[in-house]
C-alpha cells in the first residue's frame, strides 16, 4: 500500500522524513505547497493513500485518482477543501481527520491576537514603520470577560490561558463541557457579556456563516473578535461594516474565507484589525502531533484496522 503527501510545505516534509518508521507504508512526499487539484491525478497514480494539507480535492478530480481509497486530512476543516460525506458514498473514499494536534498552539495564537488587538500593537507597529508617532489607548483585559464560542480542545486551552490572567470566562457549546472557573451560558448571554468573542467551532454544514450578521449585531458595543477556527464561520461582510462603523472595537483574525486573503480586501485596509495568515497552528510541537498522528493513520490503513 502506497501513500502520497501531495502539498508538502519544507518544514512538513522534513518532520514526515524524521518520523517515518522502518516498515512504514511507503511515502512519497512531494515537496510543494503550491500542488493544485488538477496535479492530484498524476501525483497519486497508483497510491491507496493521500496526505493532504490544504489542496481542494472536488469530486471530479478524486473520480480520476484511480486507486485512491483513504484521505488523510491533516488537521479537522476538510470540509473546506472536499465533501467527506460524498467522497465516502459515491467513490469509497474515507477521510480520515487529526484531532487535538494543535490545541495549545492555536490557543496561544487566539490569546496573542486578543492581546494584540486590545494594546493596538498592530496599528502602532504600522504607524512607526512609516516613520509616525502612534500612540493609541489599549484595553486592559484583566478583569474582561472572553466568551468562547465552542468548547473543544482549543477553547479549553483557550479558558486555561484567559482565566489565567484574570479574565472572566463563559462558554457556549452545544454539549457543556464542565470545565473549573468556566460558565456555560445560552449563545445571546454570551455575545452581550463579553468583551472578546472568540470562536473555537469546527466547520460544518450547521456552522457555516454561524456568526451571522444578527450574532454580530447582537455584541456587545466595543467588544473584540477573535477568529482562528475557519473564516466561513463568519459572515465577513457584515464584520467590516461592525468594524467600520466602531461597533466593534476590534478584530484579531487568523483564518478568512477565501486564502491566500485577496490583495485589497476590505480587512487589510481597517486599522483596527489584527491579521495572520492561517499560522496559529503552527509550531515544531504542533507539526511533530500532526504528522505523527498522519502516519499513524497510514500504518492502521496498511495493517487494515
Amino acid at each position: 500500500m502506497r501513500a502520497v503527501f501531495v502539498d508538502a510545505n519544507e518544514t512538513l516534509a522534513a518532520v514526515a522524513q524524521r518520523l517515518r518508521r522502518p516498515g512504514d507504508p511507503p511515502l512519497a512526499i512531494h515537496a510543494d505547497p503550491d500542488t493544485m487539484p488538477e496535479d492530484l491525478p498524476r501525483l497519486l497514480a497508483g497510491a491507496e493513500i493521500a496526505l493532504i494539507d490544504h489542496t481542494a480535492l472536488p469530486l471530479a478530480v478524486a473520480r480520476a485518482c484511480a486507486g485512491l481509497k483513504h484521505v488523510v486530512f491533516l488537521g479537522t476543516g476538510a470540509r473546506s477543501y472536499m465533501d467527506p460525506e460524498a467522497l465516502s458514498a459515491e467513490l469509497s473514499i474515507d477521510v480520515h481527520l487529526i484531532r487535538s494536534y494543535g490545541d495549545t498552539a492555536v490557543a496561544e495564537g487566539a490569546f496573542a491576537l486578543m492581546w494584540s488587538v486590545a494594546k493596538g500593537l498592530a496599528r502602532m507597529d504600522v504607524g512607526m514603520r512609516a516613520g509616525q508617532w502612534l500612540r493609541t489607548d489599549g484595553i486592559q483585559l484583566t478583569g474582561k470577560t472572553v466568551g468562547l464560542v465552542g468548547f473543544g480542545g482549543i477553547g479549553a486551552e483557550m479558558a486555561r490561558l484567559c482565566g489565567g490572567i484574570g479574565m472572566r470566562v463563559l462558554a457556549w457549546n452545544r454539549t457543556p463541557r464542565p470545565q473549573a472557573g468556566v460558565e456555560f451560558v445560552d449563545l445571546d448571554r454570551l455575545l452581550a457579556e463579553s468583551d472578546v468573542v472568540s470562536v473555537h467551532l469546527l466547520l460544518t454544514d450547521e456552522t457555516r456563516g454561524f456568526l451571522s450578521a444578527a450574532r454580530i449585531a447582537a455584541m456587545r458595543p466595543g467588544a473584540i473578535l477573535v477568529n482562528t477556527a475557519r473564516g466561513a464561520l463568519v459572515d465577513e461582510e457584515a464584520l467590516v461594516e461592525a468594524l467600520r462603523a466602531g461597533r466593534l472595537a476590534g478584530a484579531g483574525l487568523d483564518v478568512f474565507g477565501v486564502e491566500p486573503l485577496p490583495v485589497g480586501h476590505p480587512f487589510t485596509s481597517l486599522p483596527n484589525v489584527t491579521l495572520s495568515a492561517h499560522s496559529a497552528f503552527r509550531t515544531p510541537e504542533a507539526a511533530d502531533n500532526l504528522i505523527g498522528a498522519a502516519l499513524e493513520h497510514c500504518r492502521r490503513v496498511a495493517a487494515g484496522v
